[in-house]
Protein backbone atom coordinates (compact mmCIF):
# COMPACT_ATOMS: atom_id res chain seq x y z
CA UNK A 1 0.00 0.00 0.00
CA UNK A 2 1.21 3.49 -0.80
CA UNK A 3 2.41 5.63 2.08
CA UNK A 4 0.04 8.32 3.28
CA UNK A 5 0.75 11.79 1.96
CA UNK A 6 1.50 14.57 4.44
CA UNK A 7 -1.03 16.68 2.54
CA UNK A 8 -4.62 15.56 3.27
CA UNK A 9 -6.99 15.79 0.31
CA UNK A 10 -10.52 16.81 1.24
CA UNK A 11 -13.02 15.74 -1.41
CA UNK A 12 -16.20 15.80 0.67
CA UNK A 13 -17.34 19.38 0.13
CA UNK A 14 -20.89 18.20 -0.55
CA UNK A 15 -21.10 17.06 3.09
CA UNK A 16 -19.69 20.29 4.45
CA UNK A 17 -17.23 22.97 3.40
CA UNK A 18 -14.41 24.11 5.65
CA UNK A 19 -14.98 27.52 7.20
CA UNK A 20 -13.84 30.37 5.00
CA UNK A 21 -11.16 32.55 6.64
CA UNK A 22 -13.43 35.62 6.47
CA UNK A 23 -16.16 33.62 8.21
CA UNK A 24 -13.82 32.70 11.06
CA UNK A 25 -12.84 36.36 11.36
CA UNK A 26 -16.42 37.65 11.43
CA UNK A 27 -17.50 35.02 13.96
CA UNK A 28 -14.54 35.84 16.21
CA UNK A 29 -15.38 39.53 16.04
CA UNK A 30 -18.98 38.75 16.94
CA UNK A 31 -17.80 36.58 19.84
CA UNK A 32 -15.67 39.39 21.22
CA UNK A 33 -18.25 42.13 20.70
CA UNK A 34 -20.27 43.39 23.65
CA UNK A 35 -23.60 42.57 22.05
CA UNK A 36 -26.78 41.43 23.76
CA UNK A 37 -29.92 39.54 22.85
CA UNK A 38 -31.16 40.65 19.43
CA UNK A 39 -34.67 40.89 20.86
CA UNK A 40 -33.67 43.34 23.60
CA UNK A 41 -34.47 47.03 23.14
CA UNK A 42 -31.30 48.43 24.75
CA UNK A 43 -28.10 49.41 22.90
CA UNK A 44 -26.44 46.00 23.09
CA UNK A 45 -29.58 44.36 21.81
CA UNK A 46 -29.60 46.85 18.96
CA UNK A 47 -26.00 45.89 18.08
CA UNK A 48 -26.99 42.23 17.87
CA UNK A 49 -30.04 43.10 15.80
CA UNK A 50 -27.84 44.96 13.32
CA UNK A 51 -25.61 41.88 12.88
CA UNK A 52 -28.66 39.75 12.12
CA UNK A 53 -30.23 42.17 9.69
CA UNK A 54 -26.97 42.72 7.82
CA UNK A 55 -26.65 38.96 7.32
CA UNK A 56 -30.28 38.71 6.25
CA UNK A 57 -29.68 41.28 3.52
CA UNK A 58 -26.47 39.59 2.36
CA UNK A 59 -28.21 36.23 1.98
CA UNK A 60 -31.28 37.74 0.32
CA UNK A 61 -29.07 39.52 -2.22
CA UNK A 62 -27.43 36.22 -3.19
CA UNK A 63 -30.75 34.68 -4.29
CA UNK A 64 -32.52 37.90 -5.40
CA UNK A 65 -35.02 37.83 -2.56
CA UNK A 66 -36.38 40.55 -0.30
CA UNK A 67 -34.78 40.46 3.18
CA UNK A 68 -38.26 40.21 4.68
CA UNK A 69 -38.64 36.85 2.93
CA UNK A 70 -35.63 35.34 4.78
CA UNK A 71 -36.21 33.35 7.99
CA UNK A 72 -33.23 32.09 9.98
CA UNK A 73 -33.38 28.47 11.20
CA UNK A 74 -31.00 25.94 12.73
CA UNK A 75 -30.23 24.41 9.34
CA UNK A 76 -31.59 22.79 6.19
CA UNK A 77 -33.45 20.01 7.98
CA UNK A 78 -35.43 22.46 10.12
CA UNK A 79 -36.25 24.58 7.06
CA UNK A 80 -37.53 21.52 5.18
CA UNK A 81 -39.59 20.38 8.16
CA UNK A 82 -41.08 23.87 8.50
CA UNK A 83 -42.40 23.76 4.95
CA UNK A 84 -43.98 20.37 5.55
CA UNK A 85 -45.51 21.63 8.80
CA UNK A 86 -47.06 24.48 6.81
CA UNK A 87 -48.73 21.88 4.57
CA UNK A 88 -49.73 19.49 7.32
CA UNK A 89 -52.79 17.39 6.35
CA UNK A 90 -52.50 18.57 2.74
CA UNK A 91 -51.51 16.69 -0.43
CA UNK A 92 -47.79 16.83 -1.12
CA UNK A 93 -45.63 15.50 -3.98
CA UNK A 94 -41.88 15.05 -3.52
CA UNK A 95 -39.22 13.61 -5.80
CA UNK A 96 -37.87 10.14 -5.14
CA UNK A 97 -34.34 11.51 -4.58
CA UNK A 98 -35.11 14.20 -2.01
CA UNK A 99 -33.09 14.62 1.16
CA UNK A 100 -34.49 12.50 4.03
CA UNK A 101 -35.57 15.67 5.87
CA UNK A 102 -38.02 16.27 3.02
CA UNK A 103 -39.10 12.67 2.46
CA UNK A 104 -39.57 11.77 6.12
CA UNK A 105 -41.20 15.03 7.19
CA UNK A 106 -43.64 14.86 4.27
CA UNK A 107 -44.63 11.31 5.21
CA UNK A 108 -45.10 12.35 8.83
CA UNK A 109 -47.29 15.39 8.16
CA UNK A 110 -49.05 15.29 4.80
CA UNK A 111 -52.43 13.63 4.36
CA UNK A 112 -51.18 12.12 1.10
CA UNK A 113 -47.63 11.89 -0.26
CA UNK A 114 -46.93 11.23 -3.93
CA UNK A 115 -43.39 10.14 -4.79
CA UNK A 116 -42.41 11.61 -8.14
CA UNK A 117 -40.28 9.26 -10.26
CA UNK A 118 -36.98 10.34 -11.78
CA UNK A 119 -35.23 9.26 -14.96
CA UNK A 120 -31.84 7.53 -15.10
CA UNK A 121 -30.13 10.88 -14.50
CA UNK A 122 -32.33 11.75 -11.53
CA UNK A 123 -34.49 14.39 -13.22
CA UNK A 124 -38.18 14.94 -12.58
CA UNK A 125 -40.56 15.45 -15.48
CA UNK A 126 -43.20 18.17 -14.95
CA UNK A 127 -45.65 15.91 -16.79
CA UNK A 128 -45.57 13.50 -13.82
CA UNK A 129 -46.94 16.12 -11.43
CA UNK A 130 -50.64 15.71 -10.74
CA UNK A 131 -52.72 18.91 -10.70
CA UNK A 132 -54.52 17.90 -7.50
CA UNK A 133 -51.62 18.31 -5.05
CA UNK A 134 -51.09 21.35 -2.82
CA UNK A 135 -47.30 21.41 -2.65
CA UNK A 136 -44.47 20.05 -4.80
CA UNK A 137 -40.98 19.73 -3.33
CA UNK A 138 -38.10 19.10 -5.75
CA UNK A 139 -34.50 19.87 -4.83
CA UNK A 140 -32.60 22.24 -7.09
CA UNK A 141 -29.57 19.94 -7.18
CA UNK A 142 -29.06 16.47 -5.74
CA UNK A 143 -26.48 16.11 -3.00
CA UNK A 144 -25.37 12.57 -3.93
CA UNK A 145 -25.10 12.55 -7.73
CA UNK A 146 -25.18 16.28 -8.50
CA UNK A 147 -28.21 16.29 -10.82
CA UNK A 148 -29.70 19.70 -11.59
CA UNK A 149 -33.47 19.60 -11.81
CA UNK A 150 -35.55 21.51 -14.43
CA UNK A 151 -36.96 23.55 -11.58
CA UNK A 152 -38.16 26.56 -13.58
CA UNK A 153 -40.17 24.25 -15.85
CA UNK A 154 -41.54 22.40 -12.83
CA UNK A 155 -42.60 25.66 -11.17
CA UNK A 156 -44.20 26.92 -14.38
CA UNK A 157 -46.25 23.72 -14.65
CA UNK A 158 -47.28 23.96 -11.00
CA UNK A 159 -48.41 27.57 -11.27
CA UNK A 160 -50.89 26.58 -13.96
CA UNK A 161 -52.61 24.47 -11.32
CA UNK A 162 -52.12 26.80 -8.32
CA UNK A 163 -49.61 24.42 -6.71
CA UNK A 164 -47.03 25.84 -4.31
CA UNK A 165 -43.40 24.91 -4.96
CA UNK A 166 -40.59 24.27 -2.49
CA UNK A 167 -36.99 23.53 -3.38
CA UNK A 168 -34.15 22.37 -1.19
CA UNK A 169 -31.32 24.39 -2.74
CA UNK A 170 -28.82 23.51 -0.03
CA UNK A 171 -26.36 21.76 -2.34
CA UNK A 172 -26.68 24.21 -5.24
CA UNK A 173 -26.35 27.33 -3.07
CA UNK A 174 -23.18 29.22 -3.93
CA UNK A 175 -22.24 26.76 -6.69
CA UNK A 176 -24.58 28.06 -9.39
CA UNK A 177 -26.47 31.32 -9.85
CA UNK A 178 -29.80 31.23 -8.02
CA UNK A 179 -32.64 33.67 -8.61
CA UNK A 180 -35.85 32.88 -6.78
CA UNK A 181 -37.83 35.17 -9.08
CA UNK A 182 -36.62 33.46 -12.24
CA UNK A 183 -37.12 29.99 -10.78
CA UNK A 184 -40.64 30.88 -9.65
CA UNK A 185 -40.53 29.00 -6.33
CA UNK A 186 -42.47 29.84 -3.19
CA UNK A 187 -40.09 28.29 -0.65
CA UNK A 188 -36.34 27.64 -0.70
CA UNK A 189 -34.10 25.92 1.82
CA UNK A 190 -30.49 27.07 2.33
CA UNK A 191 -27.71 26.08 4.72
CA UNK A 192 -24.61 28.00 5.80
CA UNK A 193 -22.12 25.16 6.02
CA UNK A 194 -22.49 24.30 2.32
CA UNK A 195 -20.91 27.65 1.35
CA UNK A 196 -18.13 27.88 3.92
CA UNK A 197 -20.26 29.14 6.78
CA UNK A 198 -20.81 27.49 10.18
CA UNK A 199 -22.76 24.33 10.90
CA UNK A 200 -26.04 24.86 12.76
CA UNK A 201 -27.60 27.79 10.92
CA UNK A 202 -29.86 27.81 7.87
CA UNK A 203 -32.48 29.84 6.06
CA UNK A 204 -35.96 29.33 4.76
CA UNK A 205 -37.00 31.69 1.98
CA UNK A 206 -40.76 32.24 1.98
CA UNK A 207 -42.15 34.24 -0.91
CA UNK A 208 -44.34 37.10 0.30
CA UNK A 209 -47.98 36.02 0.36
CA UNK A 210 -47.22 32.29 0.59
CA UNK A 211 -48.85 30.32 3.41
CA UNK A 212 -46.63 29.76 6.43
CA UNK A 213 -46.91 28.07 9.81
CA UNK A 214 -44.04 28.11 12.32
CA UNK A 215 -42.47 24.81 13.29
CA UNK A 216 -41.14 26.19 16.58
CA UNK A 217 -43.57 28.18 18.73
CA UNK A 218 -43.16 30.23 21.89
CA UNK A 219 -41.46 33.47 20.96
CA UNK A 220 -41.67 36.56 18.80
CA UNK A 221 -38.29 36.16 17.09
CA UNK A 222 -38.02 36.29 13.29
CA UNK A 223 -41.23 38.36 13.19
CA UNK A 224 -43.02 35.55 15.04
CA UNK A 225 -42.07 33.06 12.35
CA UNK A 226 -39.48 31.07 14.32
CA UNK A 227 -39.26 31.13 18.12
CA UNK A 228 -35.96 30.85 19.96
CA UNK A 229 -33.11 33.13 21.02
CA UNK A 230 -31.31 34.32 17.90
CA UNK A 231 -28.02 32.57 17.03
CA UNK A 232 -25.97 35.74 16.58
CA UNK A 233 -22.59 34.05 16.07
CA UNK A 234 -23.87 31.55 13.52
CA UNK A 235 -25.86 34.16 11.62
CA UNK A 236 -22.84 36.48 11.52
CA UNK A 237 -20.86 33.63 9.94
CA UNK A 238 -23.63 32.87 7.45
CA UNK A 239 -23.76 36.51 6.41
CA UNK A 240 -19.98 36.61 5.94
CA UNK A 241 -20.07 33.48 3.77
CA UNK A 242 -22.88 34.90 1.64
CA UNK A 243 -21.02 38.19 1.25
CA UNK A 244 -17.88 36.31 0.17
CA UNK A 245 -19.89 34.38 -2.45
CA UNK A 246 -21.27 37.65 -3.81
CA UNK A 247 -17.99 39.54 -3.78
CA UNK A 248 -16.05 36.72 -5.46
CA UNK A 249 -18.75 35.54 -7.87
CA UNK A 250 -18.45 32.08 -6.36
CA UNK A 251 -20.64 30.42 -9.00
CA UNK A 252 -18.00 31.31 -11.61
CA UNK A 253 -15.24 29.96 -9.39
CA UNK A 254 -17.08 26.68 -8.95
CA UNK A 255 -17.64 26.40 -12.70
CA UNK A 256 -13.86 26.16 -13.01
CA UNK A 257 -13.85 23.13 -10.71
CA UNK A 258 -15.75 21.16 -13.38
CA UNK A 259 -12.56 20.81 -15.43
CA UNK A 260 -10.81 18.94 -12.61
CA UNK A 261 -13.97 16.92 -11.88
CA UNK A 262 -14.15 15.83 -15.53
CA UNK A 263 -10.46 14.97 -15.57
CA UNK A 264 -10.91 12.74 -12.53
CA UNK A 265 -13.93 11.10 -14.11
CA UNK A 266 -12.13 10.39 -17.38
CA UNK A 267 -9.09 8.92 -15.68
CA UNK A 268 -11.10 6.65 -13.39
CA UNK A 269 -13.21 5.31 -16.26
CA UNK A 270 -10.09 4.73 -18.36
CA UNK A 271 -7.84 3.25 -15.68
CA UNK A 272 -10.23 1.20 -13.56
CA UNK A 273 -12.37 -1.43 -15.32
CA UNK A 274 -15.92 -2.35 -14.33
CA UNK A 275 -16.95 1.05 -13.05
CA UNK A 276 -19.60 3.51 -14.09
CA UNK A 277 -20.46 7.15 -13.50
CA UNK A 278 -23.71 7.92 -11.71
CA UNK A 279 -23.40 11.69 -12.23
CA UNK A 280 -25.04 13.05 -15.40
CA UNK A 281 -22.68 14.32 -18.10
CA UNK A 282 -24.94 17.37 -18.41
CA UNK A 283 -27.37 19.09 -16.02
CA UNK A 284 -25.13 18.56 -12.98
CA UNK A 285 -23.28 20.57 -10.38
CA UNK A 286 -19.65 21.31 -11.28
CA UNK A 287 -18.01 19.64 -8.29
CA UNK A 288 -19.81 16.33 -7.65
CA UNK A 289 -18.71 13.01 -9.15
CA UNK A 290 -20.45 9.79 -8.09
CA UNK A 291 -19.16 6.46 -9.33
CA UNK A 292 -19.78 2.77 -8.63
CA UNK A 293 -17.10 0.09 -8.66
CA UNK A 294 -18.17 -3.53 -9.25
CA UNK A 295 -17.13 -5.94 -6.46
CA UNK A 296 -15.89 -3.12 -4.21
CA UNK A 297 -18.14 -1.74 -1.46
CA UNK A 298 -18.35 2.02 -1.21
CA UNK A 299 -17.76 2.26 2.54
CA UNK A 300 -14.67 0.07 2.26
CA UNK A 301 -13.30 2.29 -0.50
CA UNK A 302 -13.98 5.31 1.68
CA UNK A 303 -12.13 3.83 4.67
CA UNK A 304 -9.09 2.77 2.63
CA UNK A 305 -8.90 6.21 1.03
CA UNK A 306 -9.18 7.81 4.46
CA UNK A 307 -6.15 5.83 5.60
CA UNK A 308 -4.26 7.54 2.78
CA UNK A 309 -5.46 10.99 3.78
CA UNK A 310 -8.07 11.24 1.03
CA UNK A 311 -11.56 12.04 2.29
CA UNK A 312 -14.60 11.24 0.14
CA UNK A 313 -18.28 10.47 0.75
CA UNK A 314 -20.56 7.53 0.10
CA UNK A 315 -23.80 9.46 -0.40
CA UNK A 316 -25.63 11.72 2.01
CA UNK A 317 -23.59 12.52 5.11
CA UNK A 318 -26.90 12.63 7.01
CA UNK A 319 -27.29 8.89 6.36
CA UNK A 320 -23.91 7.85 7.75
CA UNK A 321 -24.16 4.46 9.45
CA UNK A 322 -27.30 3.50 7.49
CA UNK A 323 -26.63 0.14 5.82
CA UNK A 324 -29.51 0.51 3.37
CA UNK A 325 -28.48 1.27 -0.22
CA UNK A 326 -28.65 4.88 -1.37
CA UNK A 327 -32.26 5.74 -2.16
CA UNK A 328 -30.99 8.18 -4.78
CA UNK A 329 -29.10 5.59 -6.81
CA UNK A 330 -31.85 3.02 -6.28
CA UNK A 331 -34.28 5.52 -7.83
CA UNK A 332 -32.01 6.12 -10.83
CA UNK A 333 -30.28 2.76 -11.39
CA UNK A 334 -32.71 0.37 -9.63
CA UNK A 335 -29.79 -1.83 -8.57
CA UNK A 336 -28.73 -2.37 -4.95
CA UNK A 337 -25.26 -3.55 -5.97
CA UNK A 338 -24.57 -0.32 -7.84
CA UNK A 339 -25.88 1.67 -4.89
CA UNK A 340 -23.74 -0.16 -2.31
CA UNK A 341 -20.63 0.18 -4.48
CA UNK A 342 -20.85 3.93 -4.98
CA UNK A 343 -18.64 6.70 -3.67
CA UNK A 344 -18.90 10.44 -4.09
CA UNK A 345 -16.03 12.78 -4.84
CA UNK A 346 -17.01 16.38 -4.05
CA UNK A 347 -14.23 18.72 -5.12
CA UNK A 348 -13.59 22.15 -3.66
CA UNK A 349 -12.21 25.49 -4.77
CA UNK A 350 -8.84 24.46 -3.34
CA UNK A 351 -8.65 21.13 -5.21
CA UNK A 352 -5.57 20.93 -7.44
CA UNK A 353 -4.16 18.87 -10.31
CA UNK A 354 -1.76 17.35 -7.78
CA UNK A 355 -4.74 16.18 -5.71
CA UNK A 356 -6.23 14.42 -8.73
CA UNK A 357 -2.89 12.77 -9.45
CA UNK A 358 -2.64 11.56 -5.86
CA UNK A 359 -6.13 10.07 -6.02
CA UNK A 360 -5.18 8.18 -9.16
CA UNK A 361 -2.05 6.83 -7.49
CA UNK A 362 -4.04 5.50 -4.56
CA UNK A 363 -7.49 4.52 -5.88
CA UNK A 364 -6.68 1.77 -8.46
CA UNK A 365 -4.67 -0.33 -5.96
CA UNK A 366 -7.46 0.01 -3.39
CA UNK A 367 -10.09 -1.18 -5.87
CA UNK A 368 -7.83 -4.07 -6.93
CA UNK A 369 -7.31 -5.11 -3.31
CA UNK A 370 -11.02 -5.05 -2.50
CA UNK A 371 -11.82 -7.04 -5.62
CA UNK A 372 -9.23 -9.64 -4.67
CA UNK A 373 -11.08 -10.11 -1.37
CA UNK A 374 -14.51 -10.22 -3.02
CA UNK A 375 -16.42 -13.40 -3.78
CA UNK A 376 -17.58 -11.82 -7.04
CA UNK A 377 -15.30 -12.84 -9.88
CA UNK A 378 -15.22 -10.18 -12.54
CA UNK A 379 -15.24 -11.41 -16.12
CA UNK A 380 -17.16 -14.62 -15.41
CA UNK A 381 -20.39 -12.83 -16.16
CA UNK A 382 -21.48 -9.46 -17.47
CA UNK A 383 -20.84 -7.24 -14.46
CA UNK A 384 -20.19 -4.02 -16.30
CA UNK A 385 -22.35 -1.42 -14.59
Amino acid sequence: MLEQSDHPIYLDHAATMPLLPIVKQQMQEALLADYGNASSLHQRGHMAHQIVEAARSQIARLINADPAEIIFTSGGSESNNTVMETFRDRKVAVSAIEHPSVLESAKARASQVTILPVDAEGRVSPADISPDVDLVSVMLANNEIGTLEPLAAIAKHCKKHNIFVHTDATQAFGKIKIDVRTLGVDYMTLSAHKIGGPIGVGVLYVKQGSPYHPLILGGHQENRRRAGTTNIIGIAGFGAAAAWCWDHWSCRKWAGVAKLRNELKQRILQEIPYCTCNTPAEHSLPHILNLSFAAAEGESIQLYLSEQGIYVGTGSACAAGDLRPSHVIMATKHDAEIAHNSIRFALGLDTTEADIERVMQVLPPIIARLRDMSTIKLGEKDVSI
